[in-house]
This record gives structure tokens, sequence and C-alpha cells, in this order.
């Protein structure tokens, strides 16, 4: 910094006509006094103040200011227009315009969530710092959230955004991809299987996938697979978006914590952290912060690997959500007595945590008692893939498909769900519907598990069935 002030041919104090710098300026000479014996060189010649516009409504000059005015907001004394217009029209012989590089553009928004005044006074700063100015040659702003929206529109609408709900050609920029995971694997001796569980799974729609990169570092040099989210965000964070009391929100992060995914509509966000009208708006955010993926073709969200399910895990171990705990405590006993074929157990563990989750889910129709499948086959997480919700089978949708990991030997469980009906017709639809056909390329074995909720019992009923595939039948 000091070889920069001594070579410099003009040095700019910014000032935003307030009291308090007014303030501040009376004890800036001695500063620059020590500065000068420091550098050896005269400094106060070569300065120059000029008044931004952030504060013109209600702003002074300094008093007792001896600096030149190079420019600045027309409300202050001697300034004929804006400092960055005059430096660019004095220098326009070369074709040079101002590069702007803005860190965390998006920081007052996360900070004072709030302060609608300031954030609205930031906003109208940057539309007139950047807005149809023939100096800027090029602006760059980072940050978590897009553009403040309001409304529809966008606050300002000058910029190509890209976020991690379309990061379009720079998706290879917003994580490690696979190639430089891979030579980190063989430059720390580390299983890339394992990292990609525990930290990829951010994946766009041009094939592309990413890890998270701070994550990925620190168990490189740390030799230790964890969740290291918790360095920079705390539980905290999260669960204050996982209990708000939006329709429909927490029976979806019940889906997504058991591998599901949810559709949701991220068109309404307004793009900041308070304006919420549905549970959307809260998953999208969740999407910018890093706490969910999205899938953009079929706009739906899931928890994209082990270290943000640990944060999930984290947020909902408290009130309101205990019962979701009981429930996937419960649910490895569940998964065991569907291999076992004990269907009277499925039933009855069924039953449990429906009693359990009421206070969470409404009980009422198909999806939800498909939810509480999800929780309930929780576990199954240990030998299979994530569970494949609907899938099309040519003459309808298999309710709920879990497929065996490539190291599992596990069957294949297709379950089809009934409401106030019978688990005859649930196994029987799948027969009849050859819903089977749909499990492509597998060969191995394959349990029909038909699970029915009587709702004047309020009891459900199983029926599990070993299917024998016709190329494996003698």
């Amino acid at each position: 910094m000091q070889g920069a002030l001594k070579d410099a041919d003009r040095i700019w104090l910014v000032a935003d006509g307030t009291a308090a710098l007014s303030e501040k300026y009376g004890r800036f000479p001695k500063y620059v006094a020590a500065l000068e014996r420091r550098t050896q060189s005269r400094i106060f010649p070569r300065m120059r103040i000029f008044y931004n516009k952030y504060s013109s409504r209600t702003g002074r000059p300094v008093d007792g200011c001896e600096l030149p005015v190079a420019g600045g907001s027309p409300r202050y004394e001697h300034a004929e227009t804006d400092a960055l217009t005059i430096v660019y029209n004095r220098r326009r012989g070369e074709h040079r315009g101002f590069i702007f590089i803005i860190d965390e553009w998006d920081c007052i928004f996360r900070t004072d969530k709030n302060d609608k005044t300031s954030q609205a006074a930031w906003l109208d700063f940057l539309r007139d710092l950047f807005k149809d100015r023939p100096y800027v040659a090029l602006a760059y702003m980072t940050g978590i959230l897009p553009i403040k929206k309001y409304g529809t529109h966008s606050a300002i609408n000058i910029f190509d955004e890209y976020s991690m709900m379309n990061p379009r050609e720079l998706a290879e920029y917003a994580g490690f991809t696979e190639t430089e995971v891979h030579s980190l694997c063989i430059r720390f001796d580390l299983k890339q299987e394992e990292l990609r569980a525990w930290y990829d799974g951010y994946h766009f729609s041009d094939g592309c996938t990413v890890y998270n990169p701070k994550s990925v570092v620190d168990a490189a040099l740390n030799r230790e697979l964890d969740s290291y989210w918790t360095e920079t965000e705390t539980y905290e964070a999260l669960k204050i978006y996982t209990d708000m009391d939006f329709d429909g929100l927490k029976t979806a992060i019940i889906a997504m914590m058991s591998d599901g995914r949810c559709k949701i509509n991220p068109r309404k966000f307004q793009n900041d952290m308070t304006t919420f009208k549905s549970r959307d708006d809260v998953l999208t955010l969740l999407v910018h912060l890093g706490y969910l993926g999205y899938d953009r073709e079929e706009q739906e969200v899931y928890i994209p690997n082990k270290e943000i399910e640990l944060e999930f895990l984290n947020a909902t171990d408290g009130p309101g959500w205990s019962s979701i705990v009981y429930a996937m405590e419960k649910s490895f006993s569940l998964v065991q007595a569907t291999l076992d074929m004990d269907a009277d157990t499925v039933a009855r563990e069924m039953d449990d945590i429906h009693a359990d989750t009421t206070s969470l889910l409404v009980y009422n129709d198909e999806n939800s008692l498909a939810c509480s499948v999800l929780i309930a086959y929780y576990s199954a997480k240990a030998w299979y893939l994530p569970p494949i919700r609907e899938l099309p089978t040519g003459r309808g949708f298999a309710d709920v498909v879990y497929l065996p990991r490539k190291d599992s030997d596990k069957p294949a469980l297709l379950i089809e769900l009934k409401w106030d009906k019978s688990a005859e017709t649930a196994i029987r639809q799948i027969k009849e519907r050859n819903y089977v056909k749909a499990l492509k390329n597998y060969t191995g074995e394959v349990f029909l598990v038909g699970i029915n909720y009587d709702k004047k019992s309020k009891h459900h009923q199983c029926i599990i069935e070993r299917y024998i595939l016709p190329e494996k039948r003698c």
C-alpha cells in the first residue's frame, strides 16, 4: 500500500457527505502527515475529494476541507457532475473505461435483513453508479443472492445473472468438478466415491456436477470426512427457515431428508431473505444458500449430499421435530421387516410412524401417505439408491421404488400405496399394469410391497410378495 501511495498520480478521497465524515476529516491531516513521513513523499498535493451519491439527499460538503473538489453529486457546492464521469471524459482519448469488482454485493440483504431503507438506498446507488454510464467497461459482482426483485421486476436490470438455479456456462466454476476432485484424490490419497457421497450433488442442466470446494479442501487437509459447513454457517441459520410456518414446507423437508425430491416454482422468489409468501420461496432461498440442489429440467429440489443431510438433521433436532427423529430411529426395524417379508410388522411400524407424525403431516391422501413411507424407509439408504417417486411404467406410475446399490445384495422394492382401499388392490395393480417392466436393466430380485391406510380404523395393512423376473424363471 505504501508503494502505491508513493507512485500514484492522484489519490482520491471519497466522501459521503455525512456529519460523521466531517468529524473524521478533522483528524485526517495528522494521518496524512504520518504517511508522508513513512513514505518520504508528498501525498497531500496529489489528493482530490469527490462526493458520491449514496447520501446526496441529506449530505453536505466536508467542513473545512482544503482538498480540490474533483466532482461528485450536483447537490454539493463546486461539484459539476459525478467524479467518475469527469475522470472518464478527461481520459476519453485513451478509450478506457473503469472495471468494477464488488464482492458480497448482497451483504446488506443478509446482515441487515429488515433494514429496507438502507437496502433501497444501496440499490439506488448501484443503479446510479452503473446504469447508462459511459465509463463502465465491466461491472462484476459476486454474492449469494440474485439482484433484488420488486414484484416481478429486477431492481437493476443491466446484469447477466449466474446463480445456483442456473449458472449456465459458468457451471464448472461454481465448485470443484469431477476432474479436479480426482486430481486431489490422487494427491492426498483419498477415495473419490467417499468424497462424492459427502460433498458432491450439485447437478446442472448441461450435465456438469460440482462439489463443495471448501469442504473438499478441508477433508483433504484434515484427512477426515466430516461436515465442515458449520465453520461458515451455523445450524441455527438453517433452522430459521425449516421452522417457518408455510403449508407443505415441513412435509417437503421430511421427504427430502428421506432422499426424496420436491417440485417448486422459483419464479416468485423476491431474491431477499425476508419476503416469503410460500414454501417455494423458502426452498428457493435454500438453493441459493447451498443447502439444496436444484434440477432445472424437472424443477425439483433435493438434499445434495451427506454433509448437508447432517445439517438438516441438526436443524430438525429440537422442539417441533422430535416425532421425525423418533420415526427415523424406528426406520431400521421397518426396513428389516420388509426384507424379512414380515408384512404385519411393517403395518404396525407404519401405524406408529403415522401416529408420531400427525402433528407435522396432514394425513389425508396418498401423497401424505407416500411422505410417511419415505420417513419409514429412511434407513434404506444404507443399501439403496435414493427412492424414485412416481416411476413412469407406461401404464401409470409406481408410487415409490428403491433400487439396491451396486455393492448391495438386497432386492429392489416396488411399493404401491392405496388410501382407504386395500393392500390386495395395490399388489394387483402392480401386476396388472406390469410395473416391474419399468425396472430397465435391473436383473435382481424384486419385492412387491402393497400398503393401504384405512381411515376408519386408522390402521395400515401391508402385503409383501417376492417377484421373480421372467428371464430368471425356470
